[in-house]
């Protein structure tokens, strides 16, 4: 069953729909739309039909609110969530053929423009008879832009922690804006939010973002906190700038969508992309985020220092600590990736350290199998044992993140006191943290032609008129997605998926829980 759509649709079809219905972010649309009468829009917003009126070929105006009410009994669960445009608040604005149209690089593309009728499904594993489910916009280019590229003032800042690629995110932004659209006008906002009102700026263009992506970090600086909407819209505001461009974790995604509802109430025409950053892979709805695979692949080098440390030494125990706040995808894909852990501790999985089953006990086996173990521990693992153990107060950082206590220093501890003391058992223990070093470290290969995959669709949706929108995989196919999407829930392993269950095959170790306890 082919979950995309993709029609042929009349000259300016779109944009005279776009300017002439409200579309909501979430909405159904029954099969015979794309399969009888594709010029009619027969959309429906939860279980209410929106009213809208569009023309057929003789120009005669349809009611297709009508049209959807008499095709709802065919209704097959198809819904579309849209990001909002420009034109929703705007309606008039004028439209200009896309610059690709005479682009060298695009001369020999068959399909140059995205369909407006293509659409990604987010559920791919369907079974006959399933509803269709949700969907959402496929990225690229369209045929029509809603800038001049000489207007365009465009402007760019990075948010929160540091990630591999953010650097080559920010070139292709420079270099997808000049080379394809030919924009001059660009800005690096520095230091984060706070840089649009403290008045830090740096033009960017494509000399000065030429070889970036080989270093580390971000040329913009960055920092946690800072926002105030109404001050960074009244900047932009003064500044003329139209297209803004959002690099940044959860809740530098929360502060976009509030920039864009800011710019929304205002009526500015500003187009907001957000592009989704987080080392620990915790951003909903997309596949992955840019930077998990080095960091999975730097974290190799930690696992590996552990694993040659402790197989020289008599009974060995090593910890290797990596990122993973609420989410432990980086020490599950590097354990997968690695074969060389014995146990990997995550958030998601509780664990106990004492009796029948519990981690002590597992390593006591392996010590005695195998002579050493290895241990893969996410910083977010075993938080509610530490803090009873320490009685720290609870604490935030300026982006609003609980602050977590060293999980990997107390587990080192507990560990040693036990042996040495209750068992009478030498051990030699080792405890690494690559976090800086992996944070730090340039994007590899497949991240850098992610990012720049990333960093074009943005490009692309933006000079097509979306905003409040952010751009990432859905089923290995670029898609724009509400960012609200993307912020309401945080992607977590899921204990019950077959992911899990390959680590522990892998691995061996216990699953920590009793057969009658329910995941």
């Amino acid at each position: 069953m082919d979950l995309s759509l993709s029609l042929s649709s009349p000259p300016n079809l779109h944009s005279s729909l776009t300017k002439s219905l409200s579309f909501s972010t979430r909405f159904h649309k029954p099969l015979p739309f794309f399969t009888c009468y594709p010029q009619i829009y027969s959309i429906t917003t939860g279980y209410h039909p929106i009213k809208a009126q569009t023309s057929n070929q003789n120009n005669t105006p349809i009611d297709t609110a009508a049209a959807a009410a008499a095709d709802d009994d065919d209704d097959d669960g198809f819904i579309l969530e849209d990001v909002p445009h420009l034109t929703n608040f705007l309606p008039d604005l004028p439209t200009y053929p896309n610059p690709l149209k005479h682009s060298q690089a695009y001369a020999i593309v068959k399909n140059t423009f995205v369909s407006p009728e293509d659409v990604l499904a987010q559920q791919i594993v369907v079974q006959k008879g399933s509803p269709r489910g949700v969907h959402f916009r496929r990225a690229g280019p369209r045929e029509k832009v809603y800038f001049k590229p000489e207007e365009v003032r465009a402007c760019i800042v990075t948010c929160g922690g540091l990630c591999p690629g953010i650097n080559t995110v920010i070139r292709e932004i420079v270099c997808g804006l000049n080379y394809m659209y030919g924009v001059n006008n660009i800005l690096g906002i520095e230091g984060g939010y706070r840089g649009f009102y403290s008045k830090n700026t740096m033009e960017l263009n494509p000399k000065v973002v030429n070889d970036i992506h080989k270093r580390g970090g971000t040329i913009l600086q960055t920092s946690r906190g800072g926002h105030d909407t109404n001050k960074i819209v009244d900047n932009i505001q003064d500044r003329g700038i139209n297209q803004v461009y959002i690099i940044g974790g959860d809740g530098t995604q929360k502060g976009a969508a509030a920039i864009f509802k800011e710019v929304e109430k205002r009526r500015l025409p500003v187009a907001v992309a957000g592009i989704p950053k987080t080392i620990d892979n915790d951003i909903a709805v997309i596949d992955k985020s840019f930077g998990f695979d080095t960091a999975v692949e730097e974290a190799q080098r930690a696992i590996n220092a552990a694993h040659v440390e402790v197989e020289s030494v008599e009974n060995g125990v090593g910890i290797v600590k990596l990122m993973g706040r609420y989410s432990g995808f980086i020490a599950m894909f590097a354990t997968l990736a690695s074969r060389d852990v014995d146990c990997c501790l995550i958030p998601e999985s509780p664990f106990y350290l004492e009796g029948q089953g519990g981690l002590f006990e597992f390593v006591q086996r392996r010590l005695k199998e195998n002579g050493h173990v290895v241990i893969v521990l996410a910083e977010g693992a075993g938080q509610e044992y530490v803090s009873k153990s320490v009685n720290a107060p609870e604490e935030k950082d300026a982006s609003g993140n609980k602050l977590l206590l060293d999980v990997g220093l107390w587990l080192t501890q507990q560990i040693k006191d036990h042996f040495t003391t209750l068992k009478k058992m030498a051990i030699n223990m080792k405890y690494i943290d690559p976090t800086y070093m992996i944070r730090a470290v340039p994007s590899n290969a497949y991240d850098n032609i992610y990012c720049t995959l990333l960093a074009q669709s943005a490009v692309h949706g933006a000079m097509a008129g979306y905003s409040g929108f952010t751009v990432g995989p859905v089923n290995s196919r670029h898609a724009y997605i509400p960012i609200e999407r993307v912020t309401e829930a945080t992607n977590v392993v899921k204990l019950t998926d077959r992911m899990w269950a390959r680590l522990l095959a892998s691995t061996n170790q216990p699953i920590f829980l009793d057969r009658h306890e329910q995941i």
